[in-house]
């Protein structure tokens, strides 16, 4: 049962992380190449969808590796599922408190109503996006690592 656990957590986060790189480094340098307003309405509704969608998945991946870190309590690697978990939870907050008030914001934009810092916006929301990336990768790596 543990092992379909720490399986089923490193998938589950995996592929939330693809989703996040994808959209640091495949989607939106896409949107942000678009001719005039395109790509904004492009971050805009993708604001909306993954504003939607991501809450449930980053609170149901940190669920998932907080059951496997104390189902495995006595197993090897749980201090690197404890230390991913705490990653997960550091990017939490940083949604919280860096990503999501600019995300906010940026769902509720329309070409007629753009506030004049709107590029300079996106762009500090990306470079948080970044490093939350980061933390995520290492997160999962992490959990990866504690499978072997």
């Amino acid at each position: 049962m543990l092992n379909a656990l720490e399986v089923v957590t490193t998938v589950v986060v995996g592929v939330m992380v693809g989703v996040e790189f994808s959209v640091a480094f495949v989607i939106n340098p896409i949107l942000n190449a678009l001719p005039g307003d395109n790509g904004l309405r492009g971050r805009t509704h993708g604001a909306q969808m993954l504003g939607a969608v991501m809450p449930f998945w980053y609170i149901g991946s940190l669920a998932l590796v907080e059951v496997w870190a104390i189902a495995g309590w006595h197993h090897h690697g749980t201090g690197l599922v404890v230390t991913a978990g705490a990653l997960l939870i550091l990017s939490v907050i940083m949604s919280i408190l860096l990503l999501v008030p600019i995300n906010n914001r940026v769902k509720t934009w329309t070409v007629d109503g753009l506030p004049e810092d709107w590029k300079e916006q996106m762009n500090r929301w990306d470079r948080f996006h970044y490093v939350r990336v980061a933390v995520l990768i290492t997160a999962f790596a992490l959990l990866a690592a504690a499978l072997v």
